[in-house]
């Protein structure tokens, strides 16, 4: 089987049920989001500092492909292959993660500046990345419905990003700095 079919040169693809729709759709532009997502994910993983990380980021990669299914999917359709869902221990493992984590910094007391290492700045542009998609999928939902648990998933996904930014700063020793507001006086 050949990767390439030809049959998106136009400018549309398929969703799973079947239904045509432009590449520039709204779900086309969700779940594309949540794929880059998923590669952002997967650097993060590489990174020396998350070794005893990695199946759980693994774990992750695997519920954002799962998301990406759900977006991909017809709305409008009856697929005949069942689908993985999200479900809410997926959200409460997340939370567990960033309790275990939070327990053993300091506590935050203004906003940081994204950095400090190659592998807190990766993290970083995940969340923000994390971030957009969530935008993009609370916009799908105003036109096209969304399980509530995949909107909760990217929300917590995006706060676990940021406690393991920080937690990846105390542990290679790097400075976390708080942003100082200019204030003109």
């Amino acid at each position: 089987m050949k990767i390439y079919t030809k049959t998106g040169d136009k400018g549309q693809t398929a969703l799973i049920g079947g239904r045509r729709v432009s590449k520039a759709h709204h779900r086309i532009d969700a779940y594309g989001t949540i794929d880059e997502l998923n590669s952002w994910i997967g650097l993060v993983r590489d990174q020396p500092v998350n070794e005893n990380r990695k199946e759980l980021l693994k774990e992750i990669q695997d519920r954002l492909f799962t998301i990406g299914a759900e977006l991909a999917t017809d709305p409008e359709k009856t697929v005949k292959k069942p689908l993985p869902a999200i479900q809410a221990s997926d959200v409460e493992l997340l939370e567990q993660a960033m309790d275990a984590m939070d327990a053993e910094l300091p506590e935050l007391r203004a906003f940081v500046l994204p950095g400090g290492h190659q592998a807190v700045s990766f993290g970083h542009l995940a969340r923000t990345v994390c971030r957009r998609a969530e935008r993009l999928v609370i916009g799908l939902n105003e036109v096209e419905p969304v399980d509530p648990l995949v909107i909760q998933y990217l929300n917590r996904l995006s706060d676990y990003l940021f406690v393991l930014c920080r937690k990846m700063t105390q542990e290679l020793g790097a400075e976390e700095i708080a942003w100082q507001p200019r204030v003109q006086q």
